[in-house]
C-alpha cells in the first residue's frame, strides 16, 4: 500500500505569501494595505491556504517573529469561517503541525498555536480532535517550561472561551476531560513559575460560574490552592485570587462561609494593595459579599476598618483620566472619539420592569468607583450604622484646607452622595446643613469638584421637594435649583456634564414643582444648547426631554399676562430645536438624541404640538424609507443602513400618534405609512418590531380604520411574536405585540376573530410561566385575554381551564380582565370550578367595581356558581380568608 504523500508547499506559492505579509506587517511599507488584503482575500479561495499559513507559523523559522504571528492569526480568523467546509486531510495536516509547536521555544509562536487550537476546538469540540487532549496532558506532565507553559496558555483560552467543553462526555475517554486537568491544575498553583501560577487559577476560576461537579468536589482543593496563592509576589496572581473569591461569593457564598472571617480580613488587606488592579478586584468583594446575603453582623465588625480604606480609595488617583477631561473647556470641539457609544430604547407599553442599558458601561471602572459603589451598598444594607465610622472622616476631609487637599475635598463630597439613600434617616436632621455647605462647592475653583457637588445635590433632591412645602424647604430647593441651572453654563464641559445630568434627575423628581420656574428653566436649557459641543449637546436633549416628560401639559402654558395669546414657552423651546432639526441630514447621527427629544415633548404638548407635526411626520417618513433603501442599496441611498434611524423615527411616530389622538388622521391618511408599518413589524431587527408594534398599538386606539385595509396581516404577524421560540430572545416585542392585539380587539371587535385561538393559546403559556418572563407581558396577557374573552368568549372558553388559576391574579388592569372572565364563565361554567377559590380572591381583591355592568356581570357570575354548586358552595367558601367571604358578600 501506497505511502500517503505529506503535503508540501511550492517555493513560488511561499514566496508570494511572504511579500504579502511582511508588506502587510512592515510600518514603513509604501504598499496600499487595502489591496494587500484584497490580495490575501483571494489566495483564500485556494483550497491549501491555510496549510501556507500553518507552515509559515511552525517552520518559518528564518523569518521575522512578527510575520509568522502574523500568518498565525490571519490562519486563526481563517478557520473560524471556514474548517467545517475543509476538505480533511488539509485539517489533518494544520492539525498534525500545531501539536508540535505548543512548546516552540518562543512564546509569541507559542501563544498563537494555542489561539488557533481553541478556535479548532471551538468549531468541533475536543471529540473531533483525540491527539489533543493527550498532546496537552504530556506538555504539562513534561518538566519543560516551554512546553508546559504552551499547552497551560492553550487550555487557558479553551477555558475562557468554552469552559464547557471540558465538562462534557467525550467518546473514548473513560471521564471528562475536567477530570483529568483539574488535579494537575492544582498541582500549578505551587509552580516556581509565576506565568503557570497565573495560567492554572485563571483556567480554574472560568469554572466557578458554571460550577461542574469536578469542581464542586474538590473545592477543598481549591481553596486550600487560594489561600496558598493569597499573598503571591506576582500582582497579577493576587488578583485572580480576589476574583476567585469574589466569584465563589457570588455563586457558592456557602462554599467560603467556614472560612469567612479569614476571607474578609484577607480581602480588607488586599483592599489596600499598592496595585490599583489587584485593590479593585478585592472591592468588589464587599458589594458581592451583601448581595449574597451572608451574615451582615460578621460584616458590621469590620466596618470601623473598611470604611477608612473605602473612603481612602475614593479620592482621585493621579493617572485617573477623569483628570485630563477636566482640563477641557467648551471652546476645545469634541473629537469623534469622545462621543460615547448610545443606546436608544425601543418604545414599550406597560410596566417598566424591563434593565436599561447602564449609562456608566462605557466609562472606565475603576477603584474609586468601585469604593463609592461599596459605600452605597454598605449604606443600604446597614443604614444609619455606618454614619458613627464614616461621618468624622466626611468632615475631616472636607474640612482640609488648601488647594493639595482639593481631591480629599472631592471624595468626601462624592461619599455624601453615595450613602444619601441608605442613611438618609440620619442625614435628614443634616439636610439643610448639608446643602448649604454643597451650594457654595458648585463655584469651587476645581471643575471636578463643582462637577461632583452637583452629582450629590441631585441624591438630595427628592428629599429637599418633600420640604417644599414650608418656607425654608422652598428657599433651599429654589437655591438648589438655581445652583444648578448656574453650572449649566458652565465653561468646563465636565461640569456640564454633571450639571445637566444632575439637572434632569431634579427634574424627574420634582415633576410639576418645576412648574413656576418653568421661564428660567428654558432659558437656561436654550442657552446651553446654544453653547454645548456635540457630546455635552445629547444630555441638553435628554434633560429637555425630561422636562417635557415632567410638566407634561403645562409646556403649552403662557408665562406672562402679557402673553396669554401665545404658548411662550414653546417660543422659547422650539425655534433652537427646530434650527437644529433643519440643520441636520437624514443620516446624521447626531438626530437621535433630537428624535428622542421631539418624541417626549410630542406626547406631553399632546394637540399643542400640532403646529409642528406635519415637517416633523414628513421628516419620520422620509429617514425610515431611507433607510430601507439603505439596507439593500447603500450607493443609491448615499448612506449607510443602521436600524437605529428607523426605531427612532417610529418612537417619535408613536409619540405625535399619543400626543395628537385623532388629529395623527390628517397626517397618515395621504401617507403610505401603513405599508412601511408592516414592513418594520415584520423586520429580522427585535428592536424595530419592538417600535413598529408599539405604533400599531397607538395608531390602533386613535385611528383603527387606518390599518383596516391590511388589518388580517397586522393581526397576524403580531400573534406569530407570541409564539414560545420567540418570547425568550423578544420579550419586548411580544409585550408590544400582545398589548397591539388588545387595542385593536376592542376597536375592531369581530375583526380579531381568525386568531383569537392561535393567540389565546400563547397567552395562556406566558401565564402558566408567568415567573419566567417578566411583569409587563404578564399584564398584558391578562388584559388581552380578557378583551379577546369578551368579543369572542365562544372561542376562548374551551382553552379556560389551562390558563384560569394564573389569569385571576389580583394585580392585573381588572375592568378588561373581568369582562372577559365573566364572559367566558358563562359559556363554559364548568372550566372554572377547578378555580374558584382564585376567582373569589381575585374579585374580593377588587375593593370598588366603579362599573356597574361589571359589578352585575360579577354577581351574576357568582351566584350562577351558587346555584351550580349547591352544597359544594360553603365548602369553597369556607377555603376563604374571612376578609375574603366579607367582600364577596356584596355581590352574592
Amino acid at each position: 500500500m501506497a505511502a500517503t504523500t505529506v503535503w508540501q508547499p511550492r517555493e513560488d506559492g511561499l514566496a508570494e505569501i511572504f511579500t504579502l505579509l511582511e508588506q502587510q506587517i512592515s510600518p514603513s511599507s509604501v504598499a496600499d494595505k487595502s489591496q494587500i488584503w484584497k490580495q490575501l482575500e483571494h489566495f483564500s479561495q485556494f483550497p491549501d491556504f491555510n496549510n501556507y499559513l500553518v507552515f509559515i507559523l511552525v517552520r518559518a523559522e528564518g523569518k521575522s517573529i512578527g510575520l509568522r504571528q502574523a500568518a498565525g492569526l490571519l490562519l486563526k480568523n481563517n478557520l473560524k469561517r471556514v474548517w467545517i467546509s475543509m476538505v480533511q486531510e488539509n485539517q489533518k495536516y494544520i492539525k498534525s503541525e500545531l501539536l508540535p509547536c505548543l512548546g516552540a521555544v518562543d512564546r509569541h509562536i507559542r501563544t498563537t498555536v494555542g489561539t488557533i487550537i481553541s478556535e479548532i476546538v471551538n468549531v468541533e469540540g475536543v471529540a473531533g480532535w483525540l491527539e489533543l487532549l493527550p498532546a496537552l496532558v504530556s506538555c504539562l506532565d513534561s518538566n519543560d517550561l516551554n512546553h508546559m507553559d504552551g499547552a497551560m496558555d492553550a487550555l487557558s483560552k479553551i477555558c475562557e472561551d468554552i469552559p464547557q467543553v471540558l465538562d462534557s462526555e467525550v467518546p473514548g475517554l473513560a471521564q471528562r476531560p475536567i477530570n483529568i486537568f483539574l488535579p494537575r491544575l492544582y498541582q500549578f498553583f505551587q509552580s516556581p513559575h509565576a506565568s503557570l501560577r497565573k495560567l492554572a487559577l485563571g483556567c480554574v476560576n472560568q469554572y466557578v460560574i458554571i460550577m461542574p461537579a469536578a469542581l464542586y468536589n474538590s473545592m477543598d482543593k481549591y481553596l486550600q490552592g487560594l489561600f496558598v496563592l493569597a499573598n503571591d509576589p506576582v500582582a497579577e496572581v493576587r488578583k485572580l485570587v480576589c476574583a476567585a473569591f469574589v466569584h465563589l461569593t457570588e455563586v457558592l457564598p456557602s462554599s467560603i462561609e467556614p472560612h469567612l472571617r479569614n476571607v474578609m480580613e484577607y480581602m480588607l488587606q488586599v483592599n489596600k494593595d499598592p496595585d490599583e488592579e489587584v485593590a479593585l478586584e478585592a472591592c468588589e468583594f464587599w458589594s458581592a459579599y451583601c448581595d449574597a446575603q451572608l451574615p451582615t453582623e460578621n460584616l458590621k465588625e469590620f466596618l470601623p476598618r473598611l470604611i477608612p480604606v473605602l473612603l481612602s480609595n475614593m479620592a482621585y488617583a493621579d493617572n485617573d483620566e477623569s483628570l485630563l477631561e477636566a482640563e477641557e473647556d467648551e471652546s476645545q470641539p469634541d473629537r469623534d472619539q469622545d462621543l460615547k457609544p448610545r443606546f436608544h430604547t425601543s418604545r414599550l407599553h406597560g410596566s417598566e420592569d424591563f434593565d436599561d442599558d447602564d449609562d456608566d458601561s462605557f466609562n472606565v471602572w475603576n477603584l474609586r468607583k468601585c469604593s463609592a459603589a461599596a459605600i452605597d451598598v454598605l449604606s443600604n444594607v446597614f443604614g444609619d450604622e455606618i454614619l458613627p465610622a464614616l461621618m468624622p472622616l466626611i468632615q475631616a476631609k472636607l474640612s482640609a484646607s488648601g488647594d493639595e487637599a482639593w481631591k480629599e475635598r472631592e471624595a468626601a463630597v462624592l461619599t455624601l452622595g453615595a450613602i444619601a439613600e441608605g442613611c438618609f434617616n440620619g442625614l435628614y436632621p443634616l439636610l439643610s446643613e448639608i446643602v448649604a455647605f454643597l451650594l457654595p462647592l458648585l463655584d469651587d475653583k476645581f471643575p471636578l469638584i463643582r462637577s461632583i457637588s452637583c452629582w450629590t445635590l441631585s441624591r438630595f433632591g427628592k428629599y429637599l421637594i418633600q420640604e417644599i412645602g414650608n418656607p425654608k424647604g422652598y428657599e433651599q430647593f429654589e437655591k438648589v435649583l438655581m445652583g444648578l441651572l448656574r453650572r449649566l453654563l458652565d465653561s468646563n464641559k465636565r461640569v456640564q456634564e454633571a450639571a445637566c445630568s444632575a439637572f434632569a434627575t431634579v427634574e424627574e423628581d420634582a415633576a410639576e414643582e418645576l412648574v413656576p420656574h418653568m421661564q428660567v428653566i428654558l432659558q437656561h436649557l436654550m442657552c446651553a444648547f446654544g453653547k454645548y459641543q456635540r457630546r455635552n449637546l445629547r444630555i441638553v436633549y435628554d434633560a429637555i426631554g425630561t422636562l417635557a416628560d415632567s410638566v407634561r401639559e403645562d409646556l403649552n402654558k403662557a408665562y406672562s399676562i402679557f402673553f396669554l395669546m401665545q404658548p411662550a414657552y414653546l417660543e422659547i423651546l422650539m425655534p433652537p430645536l427646530v434650527a437644529k432639526w433643519q440643520q441636520l441630514s437624514n443620516s446624521d447621527k447626531d438626530l437621535f438624541p433630537l428624535l428622542e427629544c421631539f418624541t417626549s415633548i410630542s406626547q406631553a404638548l399632546g394637540v399643542g404640538f400640532a403646529p409642528f407635526a406635519q415637517p416633523i411626520f414628513q421628516r419620520c417618513m422620509d429617514i425610515i424609507q431611507l433607510q430601507h433603501l439603505a439596507k439593500v442599496d447603500p450607493a443609491s441611498a448615499g448612506a449607510q443602513y443602521d436600524r437605529e434611524f428607523i426605531v427612532c423615527s417610529l418612537d417619535l411616530l408613536s409619540g405625535l400618534t399619543e400626543g395628537l389622538g385623532s388629529g395623527i388622521e390628517s397626517l397618515v391618511s395621504p401617507s403610505n405609512l401603513r405599508d412601511l408599518l408592516l414592513k418594520c413589524c415584520m423586520d429580522e431587527a427585535s428592536d424595530v418590531r419592538q417600535s413598529a408594534f408599539a405604533l400599531m398599538g397607538d395608531l390602533a386606539r386613535v385611528f383603527p380604520a387606518y390599518l383596516q385595509p391590511r388589518m388580517v396581516e397586522f393581526l397576524e404577524i403580531a400573534s406569530q411574536q407570541l409564539s414560545a421560540n420567540l418570547i425568550r430572545e423578544n420579550l419586548s416585542v411580544a409585550n408590544n405585540a400582545c398589548w397591539a392585539i388588545g387595542e385593536l380587539a376592542v376597536k375592531v371587535r369581530q375583526e380579531v376573530s381568525p386568531i383569537v385561538t392561535n393567540v389565546v393559546s400563547s397567552l395562556g403559556l406566558i401565564l402558566q410561566h408567568g415567573e419566567a418572563v417578566n411583569k409587563s407581558l404578564v399584564e398584558n396577557s391578562a388584559i388581552t385575554l380578557g378583551r379577546l374573552a369578551w368579543i369572542r368568549p365562544d372561542l376562548v372558553a374551551p382553552h379556560m381551564e389551562h390558563f384560569m388559576k394564573p389569569w385571576v391574579r389580583d394585580d392585573i388592569e381588572k375592568e378588561d380582565a373581568f369582562r372577559g372572565l365573566c364572559a367566558v364563565v358563562k359559556v363554559n361554567p364548568s372550566g372554572g370550578v377547578s378555580s374558584l377559590v382564585f376567582i373569589c380572591i381575585a374579585i374580593a381583591s377588587w375593593h370598588e367595581i366603579r362599573s356597574e355592568d361589571v359589578k352585575n356581570e360579577v354577581s351574576q357570575v357568582l351566584n350562577g356558581y351558587k346555584q351550580l354548586l349547591g352544597n359544594s358552595w360553603a365548602e369553597c367558601l369556607s377555603a376563604l380568608e374571612p376578609p375574603v367571604k366579607e367582600r364577596l358578600a356584596r355581590y352574592v
